[in-house]
Order: structure tokens, then C-alpha cells, then sequence
């Protein structure tokens, strides 16, 4: 096969990777606690295609290669919401909750109370706190939350706050190492768990997407174009070849 070929190739299979992380990002754009993802590309050298009976060596040929993709970890834009049980983190930690009894954590703080009283995420997993999941009685009102995570009601009649808990936040060495699980979860995987001492909670918000939607719809289009362009060389290129070995079975005996 021609260098051409391979090469445009090789750039067209990045950009395929490259449109389903933007499409990805796209679509949670509106996903509560979501980071977005960016590609990354590096050149990778190789010997071209060649024959081994000519004197000389082989020029190297520059190919595209996805090295991976790198988490924008920094902060979402906050949105009110007015529900006493809402929560927002400010700052770099993760709320751990538990998942089928194991421990997962997410930015996702839109949380309810489950039928026996506990707090939840929206998909049904318990809200750890420093000392296990937050619980509530059924007499509690008046919910409090304040930046530390400490968890106040008032119970009943009584004039006194009582105390239900205190949200556990978890901060890692490097959050960009921690694991997509999908749902808005992540697992530790090499990161290492820090506790959390600079991150507070701002009741009755939630932190949204950290997705530029408007740059992303720009980067698909430029991904799109870049696309079409080399789909357009690579058939440029086939034609020039099919056109040389015509004129060459015209080439008299």
C-alpha cells in the first residue's frame, strides 16, 4: 500500500476516536457533576512501505497515532436548586457512596431520601458519610448542611439541632487517574485516596457538566472537515493510481 494511503489512514482512524470522545462529552453536556474528555495524539515513526532491492535506507514516514485521552477535572458551573438535600462540592474532592457494597465516587450531588429514610443518589446508591451511610428519621426536618458536611435536623418539637452524620469527601493525588465506571461513577484505580480538608459543600446546589458545549460542537465540525478532507486526498490518490496503471497496460510491448 502506498505511504499516502497509510498515512491518511492512520489519521483517519484517530479522527473516528476523536469524534466519539466529543460525541460523549456532547451528550452530557446537561449531566450533573459530568468531566469532560479530550484525545491525545503523538507522532509515531515507522519505516515506509518498501521494497528491499534498492540501495539506500528508508526514509522514515510520520504517522498519527492516539496516545489516549486525558480528564478535564476542573470545576462545573454551579446551579440552584433549592432542595435542602442538593449538594455541590467546591473544590477537588468526590463524594463516595456505596455501589452493590462497594465503595464508588461521583461529583453528582442531586441526592433524595430512600423509602426506609437514607440518603441517595438519584440511581438508588447509599450517600456515605464519615461513619456510614446518612440517615434519616421520619420526625426530622428543618435539613442542614453546612460547608464542612456536618448533617443537622431539628427532630420532632425539639428547639436543638441533632445530628445525622457528616458527609464523607475523598480527594486523590490525581483524579485523573481515577476509572470511569459510567452513571457518573468512578473507581480508585491507581489514584491514591487522600481525606479531604480544603473541599466544602454548598447546600441546595448542584454542580453541572464541565462541558464547553459551544467548543465541542466546534471541534466536531473541525473533526468532521478534517475527515472529509482526507477521505477526498486518499480517492485523489486512488485515482492517480488507477490512471498510472491504465496508461501503463496502454504502453506498447
Amino acid at each position: 500500500m502506498q505511504n499516502a494511503l497509510l498515512i491518511g489512514l492512520s489519521r483517519q482512524m484517530t479522527l473516528e476516536r476523536q469524534m466519539d470522545v466529543i460525541a460523549n462529552n456532547v451528550a452530557n453536556v446537561n449531566t450533573n457533576g459530568f468531566k469532560a474528555d479530550h484525545s491525545l495524539f503523538e507522532e509515531y515513526l515507522n519505516s515506509n512501505a518498501h521494497e528491499d532491492n534498492f540501495v539506500g535506507s528508508d526514509r522514515r514516514v510520520s504517522y498519527v497515532q492516539d496516545r489516549g485521552t486525558y480528564r478535564d477535572v476542573g470545576q462545573g458551573p454551579m446551579e440552584a436548586t433549592n432542595n435542602p438535600l442538593d449538594m455541590a462540592i467546591s473544590g477537588n474532592a468526590f463524594f463516595a457512596v456505596q455501589v452493590n457494597g462497594a465503595e464508588r465516587y461521583t461529583r453528582d450531588g442531586k441526592f433524595a431520601l430512600s423509602s426506609t429514610g437514607q440518603l441517595m443518589t438519584s440511581d438508588g446508591n447509599l450517600v456515605l458519610g464519615t461513619g456510614g451511610p446518612i440517615v434519616f428519621q421520619p420526625t426530622d426536618h428543618d435539613i442542614n448542611v453546612s460547608p464542612d458536611g456536618t448533617v443537622t435536623v431539628v427532630e420532632g418539637t425539639a428547639k436543638t439541632d441533632s445530628i445525622r452524620g457528616k458527609i464523607r469527601m475523598v480527594t486523590f493525588d490525581d483524579p485523573a487517574k481515577l476509572i470511569k465506571l459510567g452513571a457518573n461513577l468512578y473507581d480508585t484505580g491507581s489514584a491514591t485516596q487522600q481525606p479531604d480538608t480544603k473541599s466544602t459543600l454548598q447546600q441546595g446546589y448542584v454542580e453541572k457538566s464541565n462541558v464547553n458545549s459551544v467548543g465541542e460542537m466546534s471541534r466536531m465540525v473541525e473533526v468532521m472537515r478534517s475527515y472529509t478532507a482526507i477521505a477526498n486526498l486518499l480517492q485523489q490518490q486512488s485515482d492517480l493510481h488507477k490512471s498510472a496503471i491504465e496508461k501503463l497496460a496502454d504502453v506498447p510491448a
